[in-house]
Order: structure tokens, then sequence, then C-alpha cells
């Protein structure tokens, strides 16, 4: 009896959830396709009915991960429209957050996979970096600031949140996210300064 329409498409997405909280989790490099396979309810054997080798996977996994994330946070800003946080304030609360850090299983892959990267495939590193350039490009949109204060946002946002998971001091891990969140918003505070300030000689 055939499978019904569209059947390999749902097996090979519950592939990549399956990577995608592992590699969140563990990282790439010590999780095997045997346990991934697991994870999605599959035997191993049928790995390579959907994806050329691990590679591939873990572009892809990136790409769905990242997708994850924004989407999340594009809700948490619309879910703060009627308070008194800004868009951007809410994704940097809810982004530097303790719940964020502990909950890494579902959570941002950037700095999950941020120490390994380097160590992996040519490949690999440029889908890394095409996806966080699209999170970059979305957190700088939101922001409304130029490119270069985005820059430096999000590598506080995702420093901050590797620093705090890799700590065993609990405090420290907390401080280190309140830290980030003021940096944060200090980073776009003056950022929104630089642009609605008059440059010498506007005005006269």
């Amino acid at each position: 009896m055939p499978y019904p329409e569209g059947h390999k498409l749902k097996v090979r997405q519950h592939i990549i959830t399956s990577a995608a909280k592992a590699f969140r989790t563990h990282g790439v490099q010590n999780i095997s396709l045997p346990y991934i396979m697991k994870g999605a309810g599959l035997t191993h054997g049928g790995f390579y009915s959907h994806f050329q080798n691990k590679d591939q996977l873990v572009m892809e996994t990136c790409q769905f991960a990242i997708g994850d994330t924004i989407e999340t946070l594009q809700r948490v800003a619309d879910k703060n429209k009627d308070e008194d946080l800004l868009p951007i304030e809410a994704v940097i609360e809810f982004y530097l957050s303790p719940l964020h850090r502990d909950q890494s299983e579902i959570g941002c892959i950037l700095p999950a996979l941020s120490g390994e990267i380097p160590q992996l495939s040519k490949q690999i590193r440029e889908a890394y970096t095409q996806e966080l350039q699209h999170f970059i490009e979305f957190v700088t949109n939101m922001a409304e600031i130029d490119t270069s204060a985005g820059y430096a946002l999000v590598s506080s946002m995702v420093g901050s949140v590797a620093l705090a998971r890799a700590v065993s001091d609990a405090k420290l891990s907390d401080d280190l996210l309140q830290a980030g969140r003021m940096q944060a918003k200090r980073i776009i505070e003056t950022a929104t300064h630089q642009t609605t300030t008059p440059t010498k000689g506007q005005g006269d």
C-alpha cells in the first residue's frame, strides 16, 4: 500500500525537527545519526532516503532552526504590542531571559553552535553564516537601527546567552544575562540617538 501524498516530506521534517533539538542541546559533533533518527521515531537505515549525508542535515537544520527562532521572537514582539515595551525590547527581554537560557533544546541555535562551527565543513559554515545574516536582518529591522549597530546588538545577545549557558555559577549566569540586556538596550539607544540627532550645521 503506497504512502499518502506528502508522507515523505513529513518524515523529512520529523528528522529535521529531531536534529534541531539535538544540535541545540548537544552540538553537532557529539550527536550521531542513529540518535537523531531515534528521536524522530525512525530507524537509522532510512536516513539516506532523505539526506545525502550529515552535513546536508546540519545545513537544513540551521535554516529551519533560525526560521523557528525568528517566528518565536516575532510572536513575542506581537504579544507585547499593547505593553509599554517596544517590540525589540520585548525580544531582548525574552532572548536574554533565564527561560531561554535554560530551554536550549527549543532555543536559538546560534549560541549553541557558535563554538564548534569553525571546526565543521565549509558548507556548514556557509549555511550558518547565511542564517546568522537572516537573524541580524530581522533584529536590525525590528530595532530600526543601522547594520553596524545590528551587528553589535546580535553579538551582544548571542554572546551573552552562550556565556550564561557555559558557566557553572548560577548567579554569574544571571548577572551575565542582566548585563547583556542592559548592553543590548544601550546599543539601541545609542544608535537611535545618532540617527535622530542633527549633524553639525543642520537646523542653523
